[in-house]
């Protein structure tokens, strides 16, 4: 009798955690009060408009982020920052990740996935907008921090709502999202600081500008929200707020090797994404070819992002994957210490393959869950933690910078931080699924 209540109780997760998409595979009854399905073309508009939405979130989930890299240098002298707060900035992405991260899939419950990815998309504009004029430090901080909290939400429930809306296209749809998560990161790393010399030279109006395609992707999300209130009825909504948890994903290895992978390629990233081009500026690149190497490492996901996650998909164990992604770090660091400058394409080439950890790290939280519900607690606690371990390297690489006075012993941590990284990406790639080992 408990098996079934659980089983019962776990079906009603699931359902609440949905985006009114289709229904999962296996013809599963529909709770007694549900309306009627929609006409198929009702359904496929909604599909369609769920793509749209995914793809436009995805373009703004690292702009705020590496357009910010690409002017660190000015806004450090503008708000008159020093190296450790520096590195303090760049660690508050995984910092507002992990702290926000974590109530995303309470929020789906009480207000729906559409809602909570809408109002993210808000915050982002919102935070874009007065970033750059909130006067000092810790306006900066705080402005930043809105738009991180946004990014946060969706980040967590991007997975979930692919599985929901194309539970038999998790790779393809990861893929997708993730490309379109790598088009976003590599053009704001690429064009911000031509954009800025274009505008005037203000490192305000580069940061500003990308509050625009913030913007672009509330209206879809506005309209999805506005269907799931139409079409969920009361049962559900009850559901949303009642449901208990069903998972204890904390007594699941694989959920543990996961979110330490998840933090591991997430502080290999942030250090990326905030320091790659003051390493080359150092060695006497010019600012906008520094900006223009982070953009190749950046779009290296671009095609990469939508390969990997069918590949992995397609392999009974994702291991090699990992161990190829950390090979491809190893070797960049190194080239980054011994030749940053007359190796500088190879070396920005090189990272943005290993970058490509993180499109495979979203594959695996889909694919070592069976159900929504599942999902949802696999991303917010992998995502969660894995951010939370992340802190502390970008700070640590901003403290080494400035206190050794080179990149010697910043390159020398990121290169020892790729061996951990290896070991648990093989371990969070065996085939085996989180409920079966948290009802252990």
């Amino acid at each position: 009798m408990g098996d079934m209540a659980s089983k019962d109780t776990m079906r009603m997760r699931d359902t609440a955690l949905s985006t009114d998409g289709p229904p999962p595979a296996g013809g599963s009854a529909e709770p007694q009060g549900r309306p009627s399905a929609p006409p198929p073309a009702t359904r496929a508009w909604a599909t369609r408009l769920v793509v749209v939405g995914i793809v436009l979130a995805a373009l703004n989930l690292r702009p705020a982020i590496t357009s910010l890299g690409a002017l660190l240098e000015e806004v450090r002298d503008g708000l008159g920052m020093s190296g450790s707060v520096a590195g303090l900035l760049t660690s508050v992405p995984p910092l507002c990740f992990a702290v926000f991260g974590v109530m995303a899939p309470r929020l789906a419950r009480r207000f729906g996935a559409g809602a909570v990815v809408c109002a993210g998309m808000a915050a982002i504009t919102t935070g874009l907008l007065i970033r750059p004029y909130a006067g000092g430090t810790a306006g900066f901080l705080a402005a930043s921090a809105l738009a991180l909290m946004g990014i946060a939400v969706s980040n967590v429930l991007m997975p979930v709502i692919v599985k929901r809306w194309f539970p038999d296209r998790v790779g393809s749809m990861t893929g997708l999202y993730s490309m379109a998560l790598a088009l976003g990161t590599s053009a704001a790393a690429a064009v911000t600081v031509p954009m800025t010399d274009t505008l005037g030279g203000d490192w305000r109006t580069g940061l500003v500008v990308w509050a625009g395609l913030a913007a672009a992707a509330v209206p879809p999300w506005l309209a999805l929200a506005a269907r799931e209130r139409r079409t969920t009825p009361a049962p559900q909504a009850s559901a949303r707020v009642e449901a208990p948890g069903v998972l204890r994903v904390t007594r699941s290895r694989t959920a543990w090797a996961l979110a330490v992978f998840f933090g591991l390629q997430a502080t290999a990233a942030y250090i990326t994404m905030g320091w790659m081009p003051q390493i080359f500026r150092d060695a006497g690149v010019p600012a906008s070819t520094a900006g223009l190497l982070l953009a190749v490492t950046m779009v290296m996901g671009v095609p990469l992002a939508f390969v990997i996650p069918r590949v992995a998909t397609r392999l009974p164990h994702q291991g090699p994957i990992v161990v190829v992604l950390g090979l491809c770090g190893l070797v960049g660091y190194a080239g980054l210490h011994f030749a940053p400058a007359a190796g500088a394409w190879a070396w920005a080439l090189l990272l943005g393959v290993s970058n490509c950890a993180f499109p495979l790290a979203l594959t695996l939280v889909g694919m070592r869950a069976r159900t929504g519900g599942g999902v949802a607690q696999l991303s917010a606690f992998a995502q969660s933690a894995g951010y939370l371990l992340s802190i502390p390297g970008p700070l640590l690489v901003g403290v080494l910078y400035q206190h050794s006075g080179g990149w010697g012993l910043p390159l020398a941590l990121m290169a020892a931080l790729m061996v951990p990284q290896m070991a648990v990406g093989v371990l969070a790639g065996r085939d085996r699924t989180v409920e079966d080992e948290a009802t252990r």
